[in-house]
């Protein structure tokens, strides 16, 4: 398999994860999963559901790289940058729809989509691109510090649009209103 066409495969692959993912702390609410998974309908939230489908895409991306490709030469690169800025990407392409027209699930769904799209083209360059050696150990750092930051923020979250709950009118995982 090409990795073109692995990209293509994990656009789909993602946009269904990000289906799961949006769930799953709803199904198994506890600490861990709040750090990876919304835990209210925020915006923010919702980066989570993005970030932990595209990484959780990229466990089959190894597992395919490693027994059918055999490059995997700036994978873990590959994963957290297309990881980290679909985060800014889905923003940029959200955030105006959102301010002028409000909640809009087919709207939604689109940016989404749009959002894979790009960052998966993204990832297919550096995968490409020559070996970029010890930054690809800096990356399984930058992962981590991501969900660390997730984790923060779900339960610190900043008194932001961007981290409001409009269906439960709060902020993050707290029961209370800020």
């Amino acid at each position: 398999m090409p990795i073109k066409r692995l990209k293509i495969v994990d656009v789909f692959l993602i946009f269904g994860l990000c289906f799961i993912t949006h769930f799953m702390y709803e199904w198994f609410p506890n600490t861990l999963f709040s750090i990876f998974f919304p835990v209210n309908e925020s915006i923010w939230e919702h980066m989570k559901m993005l970030y932990t489908a595209i990484i959780l895409a990229g466990i089959f991306d190894y597992v395919v790289l490693k027994k059918w490709i055999k490059q995997t030469n700036n994978f873990l690169t590959s994963l957290f940058v297309s990881s980290i800025l679909s985060i800014p990407i889905f923003l940029i392409i959200y955030l105006p729809f959102y301010y002028l027209i409000g909640e809009n699930m087919i709207l939604n769904l689109l940016c989404l989509f749009i959002t894979i799209i790009i960052t998966e083209i993204i990832s297919f360059y550096v995968l490409r691109a020559n070996d970029f050696k010890n930054l690809n150990y800096f990356s399984i750092i930058g992962i981590i510090l991501v969900y660390i930051v997730f984790g923060i923020l779900t339960y610190y979250p900043l008194p932001y649009d961007l981290f409001f709950d409009p269906l439960m009118e709060k902020y993050g995982i707290n029961t209370y209103n800020i």
